[in-house]
């Protein structure tokens, strides 16, 4: 496909998508059909040549549409929320253009530092406290994740290494090991299945507290757990509260528990997946007071917010618990902006930021049995052998460059 056909091609998957979504509700909302039902309706291996595009256009309703439940009719009224619009279509099919790995910021400036204000944005709608937005003299800030799911295991994960540091700290004699099986963690027995698995990938117990009549943890339930495990000898270290819980929509009593976990040393992390969109409403986010106590807060933009999925939206009170958790950087992921470990093969090092800062190609490096060696990789579709010559000449030039200052 060139780019004249995929103009066409564009023009013609936009129509077919506003037909798709201004007639859905002529769509079965679910499909009736049985589990494999697929498999006999394509052949059995990858064709040898490709089809042609309106042959595939017409398998997208005969083999897709029968088996696709439609979370955007009228009468879906499942699961939760799955958010879409025109606008953030659109902005979707940018961002596959550009198609950037923002992993850093090197990766991609504009990534990452869009990323943290639009988070510093939304989380002003929220009213969330200063300490949890970058933009200003806190240490927080905001991050995107792809669920609620991996942001419950980040914050515990973070948690489980801060208290590890801790104890240790205080009782050196004290193996990581065995302050590991002794930490435990809280969440609420109508807490999403998620937190539990976070607590088992994490290699941690989880004791679930029980509710009240309106399906809410409140502070003394959980105080009555906590000092039952103190006295066992156990290590409280964590406990994730629910706004918003996926069976009643019930609403832990942050304005108890929060204070109760900051003088326990036990992490916050506040689970809004599902509501949390509903406090940047001024007649809803009373229901948001005690987030001033949390470590860490998370709610989906793409529930309610009209954002595709996938967009889940991560603070945290402090940046630094969550990068010392995970912070490790092979050398190819290094930066100028950063710190890096500089002392040996000079001449490499001065030639790739004579690289860098000429910017008409862009490498990074590697380690190699101690040596700094540049790694130059064949990364795009478009490049060509002219392409290669010329970077290389360049490489060349400025290599040429250096010797001759030495």
């Amino acid at each position: 496909m060139d780019a004249a056909e995929f103009r066409r091609r564009g023009r013609e998957m936009v129509d077919f998508v506003a037909d798709y979504l201004e007639n859905i509700e002529q769509r079965p909302v679910y499909p009736d059909l049985e589990p494999g039902y697929l498999r006999s309706l394509i052949p059995t291996e990858a064709p040898l040549e490709p089809e042609n595009y309106e042959d595939i256009i017409k398998d997208v309703e005969r083999v897709i549409m029968p088996g696709v439940t439609h979370w955007h009719s009228p009468y879906f009224f499942a699961y939760f929320p799955a958010a879409s619009s025109y606008p953030a279509m659109l902005a979707d099919m940018l961002c596959g253009a550009i198609g950037c790995i923002g992993f850093s910021w090197a990766a991609s400036p504009a990534c990452t530092e869009l990323e943290t204000v639009m988070l510093d944005w939304l989380g002003k709608m929220l009213q969330l406290p200063e300490h949890f937005i970058a933009g200003t003299h806190g240490h927080g800030g905001g991050v995107i994740q792809g669920t609620a799911s991996e942001a419950t295991l980040m914050s515990l994960l973070a948690a489980r290494c801060k208290a590890i540091r801790r104890v240790h700290a205080s009782i050196p004699e004290n193996s990581e090991a065995d302050i590991l099986s002794k930490l435990v963690a809280y969440t609420s027995e109508q807490a999403h299945s998620s937190v539990e698995r976070a607590a088992l990938i994490g290699g941690v117990m989880m004791r679930k507290v029980p509710t009240d009549n309106s399906y809410a943890v409140r502070g003394d339930m959980l105080k009555k757990i906590v000092e039952e495990d103190k006295a066992a000898g156990l290590i409280p270290f964590y406990f994730c509260a629910t706004l918003g819980t996926t069976p009643s929509c019930a609403f832990d009593h942050i304005t108890e528990l929060g204070p109760l976990c900051n003088e326990e040393n036990m992490w916050m992390h506040i689970d809004a997946a599902y509501a949390g969109s509903a406090f940047i409403c001024p007649e809803f986010r009373p229901l948001l007071n005690g987030v001033e106590f949390a470590d860490s807060f998370n709610f989906n933009p793409h529930k309610w917010l009209l954002v595709n999925f996938d967009c889940s939206a991560m603070w945290v009170k402090k940046r630094a618990d969550i990068i010392g958790a995970f912070k490790m950087e092979p050398l190819y992921l290094k930066h100028e902006n950063q710190e890096s470990g500089r002392g040996s093969n000079e001449l490499n090092q001065n030639l790739l930021k004579r690289i860098t800062e000429s910017r008409e190609i862009h490498l990074v490096p590697c380690q190699l049995s101690g040596r700094f060696v540049l790694r130059f990789a064949i990364c795009a579709r478009s490049t060509e052998s002219r392409h290669i010559q010329q970077a290389w000449r360049h490489i060349t030039q400025l290599t040429f460059e250096l010797l001759q200052e030495e």
